[in-house]
C-alpha cells in the first residue's frame, strides 16, 4: 500500500499540523497528504473529547458517514480504551466496525496521544480486505505522531 514514503512526508505533516489556520483546515490538508503518500483510499483525522469523536478533516471518495459519534462506538472505541492501534482487516466480519465508506474492506485506527490522553485518531480505510499489517502499521503510527501538534492548542468549543 505504501508508495515509498520518506521523512519528507513526516516533515510536511509536522509543518501542516503546526501551521496557522483552524484545526479543521490543517486536518483536511494533513489527511490528503497521508492519503496521497500511502495510497490509502480514505483517511480521516478525528478529535476525541470525553463523550464524542468528531471528524476534523478527511480525504477520499466521500465524506464520513458519521462526522461525529460517541466515544463508545466503532473500532475507535477500542483504540481509545486501549490507547493502541485498532485493526480490522475484514470489516464485514467485525461487529466493532462503524460503517464509513460503503465499500470498505479494512480499517485501521491509530490513536494520537497528547497530554497523556487520546486527543485524536488517524482513521485509514482500504477497499481491500487484509490491507494493513506489519511495517505499514508502524508507518501509520509515525504519520499519526507527525500530526500530534494539531492538539497542542486547547479545543475551542
Amino acid at each position: 500500500m505504501f508508495r515509498g514514503m520518506g521523512d519528507s512526508v513526516i516533515a510536511e505533516l509536522g509543518a501542516i499540523a503546526a501551521s496557522g489556520g483552524s484545526r479543521q483546515e490543517r486536518a483536511a490538508r494533513a489527511a490528503d497528504v497521508v492519503r496521497r503518500a500511502t495510497g490509502a483510499r480514505w483517511v480521516g483525522i478525528y478529535t476525541v473529547t470525553d463523550a464524542v469523536v468528531t471528524c476534523d478533516g478527511w480525504s477520499g471518495p466521500g465524506a464520513p458517514a458519521y462526522p461525529s459519534f460517541a466515544v463508545t462506538d466503532g473500532l475507535t472505541a477500542h483504540a481509545i480504551r486501549a490507547g493502541a492501534v485498532a485493526l480490522s482487516n475484514d470489516v464485514s466480519r467485525d461487529p466493532r466496525y462503524l460503517a464509513n465508506q460503503e465499500d470498505s474492506g479494512s480499517e485501521l485506527i491509530v490513536p494520537i496521544l497528547a497530554d497523556g490522553r487520546v486527543a485524536g485518531t488517524l482513521d485509514v480505510e482500504s477497499d481491500r480486505r487484509g490491507a494493513f499489517g506489519g511495517s505499514a502499521i508502524l508507518e501509520y503510527e509515525r504519520l499519526a505522531d507527525a500530526v500530534r501538534p494539531l492538539w497542542d492548542q486547547p479545543l475551542r468549543q
